[in-house]
């Protein structure tokens, strides 16, 4: 479900669909819907929209696919898409069991990626300490890693970003996968000069991923600069991240916050901490700060094939961490910073261009 996009997998979708629609494209949208409800705004920019339930219990199909494939079978989708002939564009892997099962071989089909799937889920497998999640995140990991192999050869993809794009190529052999950057609700850097007081780190804290880090900061950070205020902020943070958080008196945790207050936080941060323990897809919470924040620090991970290694300090070690943070509130976030950032980031991610990019790239291989 593309709206509200109040996470990260949905902006790349939501301002993509706006952005078509701006240029004249006609998008026949059909959505997988569990929880959110209809969403009339999608028919501002839709010609029509078609949504879906998602199976929670995939009952009579082997242990064979994916759960994030096999419970979005449906046989209204299929039927509705064989009413015509236009292109299809796939959200994800997620999607893809059409394709995977031929029903779409005669079409023109085209695969948004939105990471490297298995890896991604080997990563989750790694940062939950819940044993349940981490049985089922390493079986999907497995599993996602023989079907991505298999369809690779039976559509075009488009990636995120170019470490992907090669994964892709040499791990699986695809043969059309081209690098798209992700659609965003930001196309002008909106940084502020100056200082802020505190370091952030924000994201929906309820990923397994996400607390993983928040609490690698808590436990390696946070406890060696009594000195500096940190504020944490994000989606449904767990019992236990609160705990930590409370042990610590220059921590603030804010839990929830509407939009514009995480827009005011991002904003007035002195310092985005942010650390990543996963090197697929792209991690739009660093670009939120990269467009409207003042510094980031970040690993090499959470940089692999962004291009953006320039716009960041990058360190590896809570030492090294420790240190550019005291760095960094000596100084003020100046006009050069700004402006190193607007060459890069106005420029790889214009909503219009890579538009226009797209319908190039689904034109030329009709």
């Amino acid at each position: 479900m593309p709206y509200p996009p109040d996470y990260g997998g949905v902006f790349d979708l939501f301002y993509k669909i706006k952005t078509l629609h701006q240029l004249g494209v006609k998008i026949h949208l059909h959505c997988f819907e569990y929880g959110r409800g209809e969403q009339p705004q999608l028919n501002k920019y839709c010609k029509e929209v078609h949504y879906y339930q998602r199976e929670k219990l995939v009952q009579g199909i082997p242990l064979r696919l994916p759960y994030i494939v096999s419970s979005r079978i449906n046989p209204a989708l299929i039927k509705n898409l064989l009413k015509d002939n236009y292109p299809v564009l796939l959200e994800g892997i997620h999607c893809t069991y059409y394709l995977y099962h031929g029903e779409l071989n005669e079409r023109k089909v085209f695969v948004r990626l939105h990471n490297v799937e298995y890896e991604y889920y080997k990563q989750l497998a790694r940062s939950t300490n819940n044993f349940y999640k981490k049985i089922y995140y390493t079986l999907e990991s497995r599993l996602l890693k023989k079907y991505e192999a298999s369809i690779t050869r039976k559509g075009k993809f488009i990636a995120v970003n170019e470490k992907d794009k090669e994964t892709y190529q040499t791990q699986f052999d695809a043969k059309v996968v081209v690098f798209l950057p992700v659609f965003l609700p930001f196309n002008k850097v909106e940084s502020q000069i100056g200082k802020g007081n505190y370091c952030l780190y924000h994201g929906n804290l309820s990923v397994s991923e996400n607390e993983k880090a928040a609490h690698w900061l808590l436990e390696n950070i946070v406890k060696h600069l009594t000195n500096c205020n940190f504020i944490f902020a994000g989606k449904n943070p767990s019992e236990a991240l609160k705990k930590e958080c409370l042990k610590n008196k220059n921590v603030q945790l804010i839990e929830n916050p509407t939009q514009n207050e995480m827009e005011e936080l991002i904003k007035d941060a002195h310092i985005h901490l942010l650390p990543s323990f996963n090197s697929t897809g792209i991690k739009i919470k660093l670009l939120n700060a990269l467009f409207n924040g003042r510094f980031v620090i970040t690993n090499k991970v959470s940089l692999e094939g962004t291009g953006l290694e320039a716009l960041c300090c990058i360190e590896e070690t809570p030492s090294g961490y420790i240190n550019r943070i005291n760095e960094l509130f000596a100084i003020s976030f100046n006009k050069n910073e700004i402006n190193k950032r607007k060459l890069i980031l106005e420029n790889l991610y214009d909503n219009e261009k890579n538009g226009k990019r797209l319908m190039e790239t689904i034109n030329r291989e009709l």
